[in-house]
């Protein structure tokens, strides 16, 4: 793969892995190209529990991805969940070298690398540096220095950090699926490329997502990532309490609270016309969407109950002037919108869009919004990788099928 060319990314999601392979165009946009998905087995609740299933569901995913795009892939960008990150207001420092004081990029990487200097827990790890706002000789609200004259250079940074463990392990399976780890990439920063507009991030918004096993808040203002939250509790518990109530499979369960899933029981249809088949029982028994709603609407309640309470946290009784915007698989949901503003007690609440050339499923967002990212940013890998356990991945199924037909013309 000619990384000048092409960029790869991987979402290792708690419902299932997303790879996305993308062109980079002139204009700053990416031609998507290639998509792949599995079933994520191995992981709970954001956290990875199983290696082997877990670096299986990535190689599916990756081959997926191949054959769409007919390219090999061999390095990734990575998107990093919320749960186990901290993020730390930090500040660096350095004096202007140049003798005509004029700020290049060699003062930005220094004072980036000052920015690192920061005390942290021995199971702790540096990610990432999300620079805030520069200040040149005190001024400050500056977005980018470089040319500016001047001699002293700060930056207002966050510190990006995760739990050792839970971080090498994500690395891990990612080398042995045969994927060289280009650079880390925050979820909150890759679904806000996609889902926020510029005035949004300005003005300030919570961005919400809510996924099988985490739900993620992130608040934007002036621009920038601020704070973030993630709370243990998703989709996936409402896709549980569904399946204990009605006495059903956890398949059969997501796939009624897709089809005829409702937040709000004055929203659901009374008519019982759903045909369902209980654990045990041979026969098939009808149920309504009413009844559904029963159990789906008291787990939303509370969901959303957990986010007002972590946005109180961040110091925001209210919602910001541009409200919040909701993502993920559950925000989906017939009643979603309603739930959520009556809560909030305000209309500034709307469901991400999801425009972008080449994808049309809204269940790709987050790593079109990292191949996006990695566009505009170019992040790097902070990151040590201590050990290479690069497990090289045999020729999957579109290049066996390339080398079957070259045997036959030969």
């Amino acid at each position: 793969m000619n990384r000048k060319n092409y960029i790869a990314g991987i979402d290792v999601g708690t419902a299932e892995v997303r790879v996305g392979l993308g062109e980079s165009r002139p204009d700053g946009t990416v031609n998507i190209i290639g998509l792949g998905l599995s079933p994520s087995d191995g992981v709970r609740k954001g956290v990875i529990v199983d290696l082997e299933k877990t670096i299986e569901s990535i190689v599916s995913a990756l081959e997926e991805a191949e054959r769409m795009s007919g390219i090999k892939i061999d390095s990734a960008y990575v998107a990093l969940k919320g749960l186990n990150v901290e993020l730390i207001n930090n500040r660096g420092v350095v004096a202007v070298t140049a003798e005509d004081r004029e700020i290049c990029e060699e003062d930005v990487e220094r004072v980036i690398q000052a920015a690192k200097v920061v005390a942290l827990p021995m199971d702790r790890e540096i990610v990432d540096i999300i620079p805030r706002e520069y200040i040149v000789d005190g001024f400050d609200g500056i977005r980018d220095p470089l040319g500016m004259l001047g001699v002293r250079l700060e930056v207002d940074a966050l510190v990006v950090n995760s739990r050792i463990t839970s971080l090498h392990n994500l690395l891990r399976c990612i080398n042995r699926a045969g994927i060289t780890v280009d650079g880390l990439v925050l979820q909150a920063m890759a679904n806000s490329e996609v889902s926020l507009s510029p005035d949004e991030r300005e003005l300030g918004v919570f961005l919400i997502d809510i996924g099988g096993g985490t739900t993620e808040i992130a608040l934007f203002q002036h621009g920038k990532l601020q704070k973030m939250s993630v709370v243990p509790i998703g989709g996936d518990h409402v896709t549980t309490d569904l399946a204990a109530g009605l006495r059903i499979n956890y398949y059969a369960a997501e796939e009624l609270k897709k089809e005829h899933g409702s937040a709000m029981l004055s929203l659901a249809d009374t008519e019982p016309k759903i045909e369902i088949k209980t654990v045990g029982s041979k026969e098939l028994r009808l149920v309504s969407e009413k009844e559904v709603a029963g159990f789906i609407e008291p787990r939303v309640q509370e969901i959303f109950h957990i986010i007002k309470e972590e946005m109180i946290k961040m110091g925001w009784q209210y919602l910001p002037p541009a409200g919040a915007v909701l993502r993920g698989g559950v925000a989906g949901m017939k009643g979603i919108p309603e739930v959520s503003r009556r809560l909030f007690e305000s209309d500034q609440i709307r469901l991400a869009d999801f425009e972008i050339a080449g994808v049309q499923n809204p269940s790709y967002s987050t790593v079109a919004g990292l191949l996006y990212y990695v566009q505009r940013y170019q992040p790097r890998l902070f990151v040590q990788e201590r050990t290479r356990l690069v497990k090289k991945r045999g020729p999957g199924l579109w290049q066996r099928l390339k080398e079957w037909l070259t045997d036959i013309i030969d």
